[in-house]
């Protein structure tokens, strides 16, 4: 065996624990060789596989790296890769001693261990030993170098670990002590980013100057306390091992925050101004810039609640730097372990304070004056897991076991404690009670709710008492019980209950949060009422004394307003009591005494003092004219006192700013009053300007809105109103219940109802109109839309440059200063400074990057990518611009063509070509390119010289103007041809690989071409041509002339003769030549076609939006370097990765995946063939391609890949903004790519600056568990790594250990990298428990943000996508974290997304970037209590602005976001925004947004939040109150009475009410704001057209059914509950949904309210009086009419084949299938009716009494309707008695009676006696039959008198189904309950029907089909694409 060893090749091992089926990609025979093992008693081999990576989770971090490596040598060192695996089994073993697996009998001899052993484990480690010393210093390796190194670090480590545990005898000691001999392995120790172990000190990175810095402050340990006082024997390493030592900290988050400090650190210190000395920085300022950020909220925390703060510095400068830093790490080494504790970060605060204590006196050496010794922690660092055991634990035990009694959302919120209640418990001052150590005894850490009036003991005594009936002395004598213990009798732990807030469901919630501006709109509504009953038309007139009396009666309203928040305070607040400062409770009490004082005085003086006040006339002719006052007034101004101090201090925020935040004992004691005195919400007041904005902008708001409601809603109503109060309706055409009421009270509620509803509701109209004219007039203000077209682009192209130059390269200060003298754009670039010639250069390499990447994602073509590709060479430098061909495209011709007829002079033609820039450009380089091509080209002597005399005579004849005079331009379109024929020529010939015959005949054409251009051009162009012939004349005094002469005739000119050519040809093999003939190929030849290049839309929204952002106002881009660090973090649970080939190819019930995408993305298909070289799908398989097919298919859906892909741009970016930065002229003409490649040094600093900047995780949260399960998705996962090296994926692992011999469920925090080919963790961070126990996607991100990195977090869902052209910008975007926006800067930056799934455009998502220090000091990125937290990431914002945040909109960055583009999808979407909105609604944060904002921009809260939603809901909810009570009018006869007597007709508010609506309803509120943001960026004429084309796609319908879905699920979850997400599925085929399907999704939330508004207008269009006009009718009905049938048909019509007859059948078998299937345990919902009817029940399982009862109350309105027709029946003969209605209900009870008997008679004959099952409901037809007819002859019974019946009837039933479901509770298991289902059954059965017989009736007419498909799709038909063959799954080729 050779004793020299090289470190061996990457291995790919096999893998069967990602065995999947074929993806493309067939396994090498390599990938199976070497699975065997060598016995130690026998020299032969075992074939034996073994698997490194498929091994449980409790071994696979212990074993994985032995067996990975036994794999990696085993083909060189079969022995070395023997032990390797044996070691591997022993720590097995030794893990698990009962094991009694393999590894026992097989290796028992290695007892008898071989002497050489030990001696080949030693050569094999030396000699990687000196490989790695050999090569390690050096980092300009490329990339197989590298991966050689790392694995011979990874050998060498492991065969340490080995050598040392065989040389100490294998002992279970040895085995024992892995960890500390893991830890002496010097030579590969995982690393995220920085290598800080002595292996890594020779990488790129950790030669930066400002690492080095930041490493030597963390490892500066000088006058630490000595080791052994933490039972240490070596030197601490640096101050983080001090502190795990010291607390017990895990040893993976140590690493982990090591190194998280060290790089923000550094980029914190690089980013300090340099001082003038050359010293090196020493970071000083770098800590204290980090100390003021991560402690700021602690400080805070620590003043409020009256405590000094525990951050305690010494006065030498040194040692404070050394404090301050054990300060920031112990608070980050606290937050890295914290868990689900970071969602609690005044929890986190305390834990620091008492810490930080113990570090102060640990540091200090205080020693304890009851022990005497030196003080230390009180969880001292025994273990490494002391802080999580001790600490973290039992407070996450609290979360964990509250988080249970939520009973996954359906228990009330009341009942439990969320992270906020727990976290609000350390705003108090009690919360230092807990101690420290804490005590488990406190109230905080009882979960349950227990009775503490009398002793566990007592309560048992008493249950058993009644139980057994047992008197005193028996129960005394009971032996079972035992005596009463003094235990037993101590008071127990109390559950402390909610703190400062309740979550209770109520619509009352809306009024408590929001009570001022409710207020508002009362007391203003009260004040247009009186003032239109005074006829007011002036608002002067207001100030008439009696006019003036009356409104201020408004504050006796407002008295009451105050009371009933007084009383909802105190309801609401009821069950925070138990942990309510006494001091609040008074409060509480004072407020609600004063405001019912305020009840009592204010009503009773202006009813004393009305019209009794005393006037005084002024001296002064002044507009008011007296003054005048009362009683009442004078106690009016002192009632207004309190509002009169907050309207000035609104006027003054800066003051009010102050009282709030101060901690003064007199502040406090205002403030107190106000409002409750919290952690958050003080200080959250604007700047004086930004207050004027937005008070300005809602002035003109509500002075719109209330002029409007004055003079069309309340005004038109007042004198139909008297009419209506004058008359006396005696006559009612029903039995009325109040007779003697004479008012017309019920007349006018139903009149002015709806009035009022609209009033409430359309604030929300003209907030949006206005929203729309200030965007719009923002966006123009700040350039969006600045380039709108391709024609816009081409016209500005040649400022783009410039733009370029200004926003995204850095500037010197030199180059800053003659900006801003020169204006924002220099007026010539071309002619700029070197700088800017440089910056030109720069411009050219980012555009051709951004151009490659186009072409990468198939969007553009090669040619395309020809077109649009810029030259880069050294003329850039010089100035000389050579624009991409698509914006000279035909300028070169269009020049010829006026050149050719020119009659002018030359001076003139100048002009006329110079006018168009590109023109002239085009002429010039045409001109130039053929003269470098023609100099290349010919190389004989005459021809060199014939060539020359040409162009000079050109050059000549130019400067002397007379080119007009000396050549025949006519000529030139012949030249022109002849020029593409030699260009054409010398593309083909420069092809690789010609035969020697194609060369020769290629050199002959190109021959006869030069010769027929030089014959063209002296012959016919040249007016002197003779000059250029007379070269051609022998010199017969020459020798060498006399040869030239010869070959005058013969050969001919241009042909070689001889050895001799004359011309070089094929031409030399040149990259920059054959680039640069192509282009010149391109000026000739290319048409007005590639004008509208590119002719994807996607790359020309992108290039557009690229060259619009330039123009916007951005921040100034600094230096790579010195710009901010920043992660992205993407959390990922289950959806896909990578499409498989299984689920590309696979149809199913639809059609293919790939053959969809090829349908879709037509053009994208064809490019990506070009780019394959492959001409379709078949010819790709062949070549094995089907893993760059997966690829494009995955990037074209919403996968995870597509997002990394997006994501990763980012790198890229910042690398080639590194590389400008630092990169000299000729390194940027060379190319990025080229240096890249060849400068190893430069390559390996780019990857240091862009790792230091740039961080991307993946919280992949299930990619353990599938790692486990060999689920594919883990391989795809893992490919990602491979394919991005930089990129990191954090998961959850869970295993079970032996804890006290007993097993436990362990969970670990695990990020891993990929290290060649294999996943390699590299920090383990152990959790005190299962971390999901809220909801799921914020406990997802919070489990991973501990091992982001940087300053600024991005959060990026799955299904989003990012542009290289973006990512150029992120540098400039993170500068805005250093600009103030008012009094504070950005905390986070919303950015704009663009939808790429289509058809569905607002913004709810998630690419914000937050200030990663800010969030994660206050409770980081979202919040994730279970339910109330279902929209988690808009909490963020919440809890930003709350904690005196600021967030800010930047339009100038975009990313990509995927949507839903099913309606199905689209409304579980819209279901789960409003379920959360709902939430929202009840929540403490909009309560505290509302109450502590000033009143206009707690205006601006309402409406952007939950004001949109409630607005529909009471927009939806007055077109019920409208028809209710014009039903009430029609039934009672009160409606033909006013029309008779008091002529009430047509009331114009009710007809501007129901308009108002309507604009609510069919979008217009969410539709003038996208007219207006595709008119700034496209044009108002394309905004238009898209609107109307909206329309025709029935965009309204779409809208109308959103509206339902919203109300529907926002309505019923403040009720009732039931908020949860619902997965929408990222489909991305069109589909069918069967009829059951939407009947299930649909049938509450929309069905039965169609139903319901169809059954009303229906009524109301039977009774109404005749009188009544029809078109008003018609016009005030046709949105109710419209939004009925909406709600009934849109799922049908926005369903795929929804018309197709054949699907139709086989949908109506599919229903009758589920309505008749029975349920049961076990029987999901789409296989069963019953199942179904149950889960859609489950929102009512959780409510309580007040939202049943609320319940009932609502469904009581179906009874009108039987009440009211009932008498308007035939056969009642106009009888108005109450038994007519009385009979009415045995009507329905004998209904009722004959379904459930025909259910008894299925239930008894259906089965086994068919016939007499039969002949039964014969019987039962019969009878009914019979009763009908008998009734018609005697009783008169008509026909309308049935249909009007069913019209009464059916809702009855419904109301009662209603009410038996809210009291289910007390009828469920009785016959009624049974009955309940049957008629429920009967219902759904019925409607079905009615539902399913249109769409049989449609599904006949073939027509029908095609309509649908049509404005389906009509985008798609617009592109020619193949709709019916993809919707019916044939795959045409």
């Amino acid at each position: 065996m050779s004793h020299e060893i090289v470190p061996v090749d990457p291995i790919d091992v096999p893998s069967t624990s990602y065995s999947r089926p074929n993806l493309g990609r067939e396994d090498s025979p390599e990938r199976h060789q070497h699975q065997y093992t060598r016995s130690l008693t026998f020299r032969e081999h075992v074939s034996e596989p073994f698997d490194s990576e498929r091994l449980p989770a409790t071994l696979a971090s212990e074993i994985q790296r032995f067996l990975r490596i036994a794999n990696l040598v085993e083909s060189e060192e079969s022995r070395i890769a023997y032990l390797c695996r044996f070691h591997a089994f022993e720590i097995a073993h030794h893990m698990d001693r009962n094991s009694t697996g393999r590894g026992d009998e097989e290796f028992t001899v290695i007892r008898r261990k071989e002497k050489s052993d030990v001696r080949e484990l030693k050569r094999v480690y030396h000699a990687y030993k000196e490989y790695i010393i050999k090569h390690g210093a050096t980092f300009n390796l490329d990339h197989s170098q590298r991966e050689k190194l790392v694995n011979a670090r990874r050998i060498a480590s492991v065969l340490y670990e080995v050598l040392k545990t065989v040389t100490s005898g294998a002992g279970p000691q040895a085995i024992a002590d892995r960890e500390s001999i893991r830890a002496k392995s010097e030579f590969y120790v995982p690393y995220n980013i920085l290598p800080l172990d002595r292996g890594g000190v020779h990488q790129a990175i950790m030669h930066l100057p400002e690492i080095k810095a930041a490493v030597a402050i963390v490892r500066n340990t000088r006058g630490l306390p000595p080791p052994e006082d933490f039972q240490r024997h070596q030197p601490f390493v640096d101050l983080f091992e001090f502190l795990q030592y010291a607390f017990g900290f895990q040893s993976g988050n140590v690493a982990n925050q090591r190194e998280h400090l060290i790089l923000l650190l550094s980029n914190t210190i690089i980013r300090q101004p340099q001082k003038q000395s050359s010293q090196p920085k020493s970071g000083d300022e770098a800590v204290d810039a980090l100390m003021k950020k991560f402690f700021k909220n602690y400080t805070s925390w620590c003043k409020f609640l009256g405590r000094k703060n525990n951050i305690r510095l010494p006065c030498v400068k040194k040692e404070a730097l050394q404090y301050k830093t054990l300060y920031i790490g112990l608070y980050l080494l606290i937050w890295g372990e914290a868990s689900n504790l970071r969602f609690m970060p005044e929890c986190l605060c305390y834990i620091f304070h008492q810490m930080a204590y113990e570090l102060h006196g640990v540091l200090a050496g205080d020693v304890s004056m009851i022990t005497g010794e030196k003080v230390v922690p009180a969880y001292r660092g025994v273990s490494h897991e002391t802080f999580l055991e001790k600490v973290v634990t039992p407070i996450y035990k609290v979360i964990e076991k509250e988080a249970e009694k939520n009973k996954n959302g359906t228990a009330d919120h009341s009942m439990w404690r969320n992270y906020d209640d727990l976290n609000e418990f350390f705003w108090s001052i009690e919360c230092f009670e807990l101690g420290w150590p804490m005590r488990s005894e406190h109230d905080f850490f009882c979960v349950e709710q227990l009775d503490t009036s009398k002793p566990r003991r007592w309560r048992e005594k008493l249950r058993l008492r009644r139980q057994t009936k047992k008197t005193d002395e028996e129960m005394e004598d009971d032996e079972e019980l035992g005596p009463i213990t003094e235990e037993q009798t101590k008071p127990t732990q109390r559950w402390l209950g909610k703190t400062n807030f309740v979550e209770i469901r109520s619509f009352w919630q809306i009024f408590r949060s929001f009570d001022r501006m409710w207020s508002f709109f009362v007391l203003s509504l009260q004040a247009l009422i009186i003032m239109a009953c005074h006829d007011v038309e002036s608002p002067l007139q207001i100030f008439n004394a009696n006019i003036f009396e009356d409104v201020m009666s408004i504050f006796i309203t407002s008295a009451f307003l105050k009371l009933i928040k007084g009383i909802l305070d105190i309801i609401f607040k009821w069950k925070t009591r138990t942990t309510m400062p006494i001091n609040e409770k008074k409060k509480q009490m004072a407020r609600l005494g004063l405001a019912a004082m305020w009840t009592v005085i204010l009503p009773v003086l202006y009813s004393h003092s009305r019209r009794k006040y005393i006037c005084y006339f002024t001296s002064y002719k002044t507009w008011l004219g007296e003054w005048c006052f009362s009683p009442y007034m004078v106690a009016v101004t002192i009632y207004l006192t309190g509002s009169a101090v907050e309207l000035v201090l609104f006027f003054v925020p800066a003051i009010s700013k102050y009282i709030e935040t101060s901690n003064h004992r007199i502040f406090k004691t205002l403030y107190w009053w106000g409002q409750p005195r919290l952690f958050i919400g003080r200080g959250v007041q604007e700047t004086q300007i930004s207050q004027f904005k937005y008070t300005l902008f809602w002035i003109l708001v509500l002075l719109t809105k209330f002029a409007f409601s004055y003079a069309f809603e309340i005004k038109p109503l007042i004198e139909p109103t008297r009419l209506i109060m004058k008359v006396g309706v005696r006559n009612y055409e029903w039995h009325e219940i109040f007779p003697e009421v004479k008012s017309n009270a019920a007349a006018i509620v139903a009149v002015w109802a709806p009035i009022m509803v609209v009033y409430f509701m359309d604030t929300q109209i003209w907030y949006s109109v206005f929203c729309t004219i200030f965007g719009g007039l923002y966006g123009v203000l700040h350039h969006l839309g600045e380039i709108r077209t391709l024609g816009m682009l081409r016209g500005r192209f040649h400022t783009l440059p410039s733009a370029f130059n200004a926003s995204l390269i850095p500037h010197s200060i030199k180059d800053e200063k003659r900006r801003k003298q020169s204006g924002f754009f220099p007026f010539n670039f071309c002619r700029g400074s070197d700088g800017q010639k440089n910056s030109m250069a720069k411009f050219v390499l980012v555009w051709n990057q951004v151009i490659n990447s186009f072409r990468t994602e198939d969007l553009i073509s090669n040619k395309e990518l020809d077109l649009m590709t810029m030259p880069m060479s050294s003329e850039v430098l010089s100035g000389i611009i050579r624009w991409p061909i698509f914006l000279l495209a035909n300028k070169f011709t269009t020049a010829l063509s006026i050149a050719k007829d020119f009659k002018d002079k030359d001076e003139a033609l100048y002009r006329r070509i110079r006018r168009d820039e590109y023109m002239y450009y085009a002429v010039k380089e045409c001109y130039e390119s053929l003269k470098y091509i023609l100099q290349i080209l010919v190389v004989g002597d005459l021809e060199k010289k014939i060539i020359s005399g040409i162009i000079n005579e050109i050059e000549e004849s130019i400067r002397q103007s007379s080119l007009l005079e000396e050549f025949k331009l006519k000529e030139l379109p012949t030249l022109h041809k002849k020029c593409i024929e030699l260009v054409q020529l010398l593309v083909e010939g420069s092809e690789d690989k010609l035969p020697v015959e194609k060369i020769e005949e290629q050199h002959s054409k190109l021959v006869k071409a030069l010769q027929d251009i030089f014959e063209l051009v002296t012959n016919d162009m040249m007016v002197h041509g003779h000059r250029i012939l007379d070269l051609l004349e022998p010199l017969e005094d020459s020798e060498e002339d006399t040869g030239i002469f010869m070959r005058v005739i013969e050969p001919q000119l241009f042909e070689s003769y001889g050895e001799r050519r004359c011309i070089h040809f094929p031409l030399p093999d040149s990259t920059s030549l054959s680039e640069q003939i192509q282009r010149f190929l391109l000026l000739l030849t290319v048409k007005d076609s590639a004008m509208d290049i590119p002719e994807n839309l996607d790359a020309r929204r992108r290039i557009s939006f690229f060259a619009t952002s330039l123009f916007m106002d951005m921040p100034d881009a600094p230096k790579v370097r010195n710009m901010m660090s920043f992660s992205v973090l993407t959390p990922h649970y289950q959806e896909d990765i990578n499409f498989s080939t299984k689920e590309l190819h696979s149809a199913n019930s639809s059609v293919s995946i790939i053959f969809y995408m090829q349908k879709i993305f037509p053009d994208e298909w064809k490019n990506f063939l070009e780019r394959m070289g492959c001409e379709n799908l078949d010819a790709l398989k062949r070549e094995g391609k089907e893993e760059e097919l997966r690829n494009w298919a995955s990037f074209r859906g919403q996968t995870l890949r597509r997002t990394v892909r997006g994501m990763m741009y980012c790198r890229d970016a910042l690398k080639l903004q590194a590389f400008l930065d630092m990169a000299d002229d000729e390194d940027i003409l060379e190319g990025y790519d080229d240096v890249e490649r060849s400068n190893r040094p430069l390559a390996a600093q780019l990857d240091a600056l862009a790792d230091m900047k740039f961080t991307y995780v993946v919280s992949c949260q299930m990619f353990g568990a599938q790692k486990s399960a060999g689920d594919p998705h883990a391989q795809d996962i893992l490919d990602l790594m491979i394919k991005y090296p930089s990129l990191r994926v954090a998961y959850v692992e869970e295993r079970e250990e032996i804890v006290s011999d007993n097993p436990e469920k362990v969970y670990y925090s695990i990020l891993v990298k990929a290290v060649n080919g294999f996943d390699q963790e590299i920090y383990r961070v152990k959790l005190p428990g299962p971390p999901n126990i809220g909801e799921g996607k914020p406990e997802n991100q919070n489990h991973a943000i501990i091992f982001t990195r940087g300053e600024a977090l991005q959060t990026i869902d799955m299904n989003q996508d990012n542009y290289l052209e973006e990512a150029f910008k992120m540098r400039n975007l993170l500068q805005e974290f250093l600009r103030n926006r008012g009094r504070r800067p950005p905390t986070i930056l919303g950015l704009r997304e663009h939808i790429f799934t289509g058809r569905v455009r607002f913004h709810y998502g998630h690419p914000d970037v937050f200030d990663r220090i800010f969030h994660i000091t206050r409770g980081g990125i979202s919040k994730a209590s279970r339910t109330i937290n279902l929209s988690e990431d808009v909490f963020a914002g919440y809890n930003t602005t709350l904690r005196r945040g600021c967030i800010t909109y930047n339009e100038y960055l975009q990313v990509g976001k995927g949507r839903d583009v099913g309606l199905n999808q689209i409304s579980k979407f819209e279901a789960k925004v409003a379920n959360g909105n709902s939430e929202q609604t009840i929540s403490r944060d909009i309560y505290r947004l509302g109450q502590r904002f000033d009143f206009f921009r707690m205006l601006s809260c309402y409406f952007t939040t939950i004001g949109f939603y409630f607005s529909s809901l009471i927009s939806v909810i007055g077109i019920y109150i409208y028809l209710y009570g014009q039903l009430y009018l029609v039934l009672s006869g009160l409606q033909k009475t006013l029309i008779l007597e008091a002529k009430v007709k047509n009331i114009k508010s009710l007809e501007t009410a129901l308009a108002s609506q309507s604009f609510l309803q069919l979008g217009l509120l969410t539709g003038l704001p996208m007219v207006m943001e595709i008119g700034l960026e496209k044009g108002f004429l394309i905004a238009f057209q898209d609107f109307i084309l909206m329309q025709l796609q029935l965009a309204a319908f779409f809208f109308t059914f959103s509206l339902g879905t919203k109300t529907h699920y926002f309505g019923r979850t403040i009720l009732h509950g039931g908020a949860k997400y619902r997965p929408t599925g990222r489909k991305v085929v069109v589909f069918h949904a069967n009829f059951s399907e939407n009947y299930r999704l649909y049938s509450r939330s929309h069905f039965i309210k169609g139903f319901e508004l169809i059954i009303l207008l229906v009524v109301y269009e039977l009774f109404k009086h005749t009188s009544q006009s029809n078109m008003a009718y018609s016009f005030i009905t046709f949105s109710v009419w419209f939004m009925s049938l909406t709600w009934l048909c849109a799922p049908f019509l926005f369903n795929p084949s929804g018309f197709t007859w054949e699907i139709i059948v086989g949908d109506w078998r599919d229903w009758n299938r589920w309505i008749k299937e029975q349920g049961g345990i076990g029987i999901q919902q789409d296989k069963s009716w019953q199942s179904w009817w149950n889960d859609e029940q489950a929102h009512l399982r959780g409510s309580g009494v007040g939202a049943r009862i609320l319940e009932i109350i609502l469904s009581l309105r179906f009874f009108l309707y039987q009440y009211g027709l009932v008498y308007h029946l035939d056969i009642t003969q106009s009888s108005t008695n109450i038994i007519v209605y009385a009979l009415s209900w045995v009507v329905i009870l004998a209904t009722f009676l004959t379904v459930k008997a025909v259910d008894l008679g299925r239930q008894l004959f259906s089965t086994r006696k068919h016939l007499v099952y039969r002949f039964f409901k014969v019987f039962v037809f019969v009878s009914i039959l019979t009763v009908i007819i008998t009734l018609s002859n005697i009783c008169h019974l008509s026909i309308k008198d049935l249909i009007v019946s069913c019209l009464a009837f059916l809702p009855t039933g419904w109301g009662l189904i209603l009410i038996a479901q809210a009291v289910r509770p007390k009828i469920e298991g009785t016959s009624l309950w049974e009955f309940t289902q049957v008629l429920a059954r009967a219902y759904d059965y019925g409607m079905g029907v009615v539902l399913f017989a249109p769409m049989a009736i449609l599904a006949w007419l073939p027509i029908i089909s095609a309509f649908q498909t049509r404005f389906l799709f009509n985008e798609a038909f617009n592109r020619r694409l193949q709709i019916q063959p993809i919707l019916a799954g044939k795959k045409k080729k």
